[in-house]
């Protein structure tokens, strides 16, 4: 299918069938993509959570509104944002670029200045915002890698992120969850499957300046 097929095939999945389970290479496949997102700077400052225990899943439904799809989808993901981005990870991401393509640091001395001041700067409700911008993007990625294997999918921002971040232990990795994404196949008698796609026409949704 092309992009927009199968931008049209998808939609928000209110019903999975729970007997159907995703293979390995199509959830790798579809955290590849989440992994080759753009961030600010490049810097990632997001974790994409992948939820496997059955155990914790269910302890997350009532942290979910009610939500089935948390347990009823083949996997569920968790995108998290960084609780406290710092100049460490700024350090991290330059000792990746000068090992990845084999550059003195001294090459991106500008670059890394840059963004120490960028981090250290902004106050923390500021970067807070900045970080979790860098997680949607994640799940854009995200919902389009799945459409185009055919792969259905719930960005679900219906849940108590406090309470998941105390189910999962977050905190102790330094995150915090932003928003939730269960994937895998919708049954057959999700009646949302065969309603009309909704959007307004371009001439509305898009303006030429």
């Amino acid at each position: 299918m092309s992009i927009i097929e199968s931008l049209n095939w998808r939609y928000a999945t209110k019903k999975f069938d729970s007997t159907k389970k995703l293979d390995e290479a199509t959830v790798n496949t579809i955290l590849e993509a989440g992994n080759l997102t753009a961030s600010s700077y490049g810097l990632q400052p997001w974790k994409i959570i992948v939820v496997k225990n059955e155990d914790v899943r269910k302890q997350l439904v009532e942290h979910s509104w009610g939500q089935n799809q948390v347990v009823d989808a083949s996997h569920l993901i968790v995108i998290a944002r960084h609780s406290a981005l710092s100049v460490d990870d700024v350090q991290a991401y330059i000792d990746n670029i000068v090992k990845t393509r084999e550059i003195p640091e001294e090459a991106i001395a500008d670059f890394k200045g840059m963004m120490v001041n960028t981090v250290s700067s902004i106050n923390d409700q500021d970067k807070d915002v900045w970080v979790a911008k860098q997680a949607y993007i994640v799940l854009g990625n995200l919902l389009n890698a799945c459409a185009e294997l055919k792969v259905d999918s719930t960005p679900m921002e219906g849940f108590l992120p406090e309470k998941y971040d105390e189910v999962l232990g977050l905190a102790e990795h330094g995150l915090k969850s932003t928003v939730v994404l269960p994937i895998g196949y919708r049954a057959e008698d999700d009646v949302y499957q065969n309603l009309k796609k909704v959007r307004k026409p371009l001439s509305e949704s898009v303006m030429y300046i």
